[in-house]
């Protein structure tokens, strides 16, 4: 069966009603871009785990829909439901194929160290000696491709000595608590405001044979740990200070990640009251923060 696929140009105000208007108008998948993608007006927008999703300005949000379906009367029906102005709309036609064959045509084992590699669950380990992470990449965000997870992860690597109590804040597939519990931490929690992110988590776990707890933020309050990695975005970082010093403990080691080098200072700065912040490691335009418990 071959299908279409309608695009639409949507401000930010509205992404996120045209999108649910578009699903209940019977679509069977919607994505959102930047419409100035490729261009030197592009927005570097990501969303790491735990923070909250954003819109660019200008967005292109591409609906899939049956070959059948009348794509102007679905636009309509959906603009009207959300409550916009109709915009112009464009149609292709996109053949069919195997769909999940070629998402995961997109994923390949990782090496992240000499001895540290993510490998997606439906490939062999290049290096079974290695600590090889399993991972189904899901609706979750962490798979090993962006820079500040790789950050992380290096750092962990680095970092663990073995026995050490970890929080991983924003955990989304939870691909840091499992390296942490793979490299020998001794106990792990992930914390997550995404209940797809926990499930999705929570199955990771499992496949890598570990045990973590995956709860909500409340639910984690009150603990102490030695380590706390938390791989956001730099404003989500800034506001969660207070709240990420409440969960380390005495000369606790904290990484802080998504935040680009124009933004190292000001994160940094927000910490400074419990922490002795430094610039870790840079890849690309990310800056890994890390700092140690005063």
């Amino acid at each position: 069966m071959n299908w279409q696929s309608v695009s639409l140009e949507v401000g930010a105000p509205d992404v996120e009603a045209v999108s649910d208007a578009l699903l209940a108008a019977g679509a069977l998948a919607v994505e959102v871009e930047d419409a100035a993608a490729g261009t030197e007006r592009e927005e570097p927008l990501f969303a790491e785990g735990g923070a909250p999703p954003r819109a660019w300005r200008r967005n292109v949000v591409r609906a899939l829909i049956a070959e059948d379906a009348d794509a102007g009367a679905l636009v309509a029906a959906a603009c009207a439901h959300a409550g916009v102005p109709e915009p112009r709309h464009a149609v292709e036609r996109v053949p069919d194929q195997d769909w999940v064959r070629a998402t995961r045509d997109q994923f390949h084992p990782i090496p992240i160290t000499r001895g540290l590699w993510i490998v997606p669950s439906w490939h062999t380990p290049p290096d079974p000696k290695a600590v090889n992470v399993v991972l189904d990449p899901g609706l979750a965000f962490g798979t090993g491709n962006h820079p500040t997870t790789r950050l992380c992860l290096r750092w962990l690597a680095r970092t663990i000595r073995g026995g050490e109590s970890v929080i991983d804040y924003g955990c989304g597939s939870g691909i840091l608590a499992i390296a942490a519990m793979k490299l020998g931490a001794g106990s792990a929690t992930g914390v997550d405001i995404d209940e797809q992110a926990l499930v999705a988590a929570r199955d990771n776990a499992l496949q890598n044979r570990v045990h973590i707890e995956f709860r909500t933020a409340a639910a984690c309050a009150g603990q102490a740990a030695d380590i706390v990695v938390a791989n956001i975005l730099a404003h989500p970082l800034i506001v969660l200070a207070p709240a990420l010093a409440r969960l380390a403990g005495p000369r606790c080691r904290i990484a802080l990640a998504g935040v680009l080098a124009p933004q190292a200072t000001e994160v940094s700065a927000a910490y400074a009251r419990w922490f002795d912040m430094l610039t870790d490691s840079v890849e690309e335009e990310w800056v890994l923060l890390t700092g140690v418990r005063k």
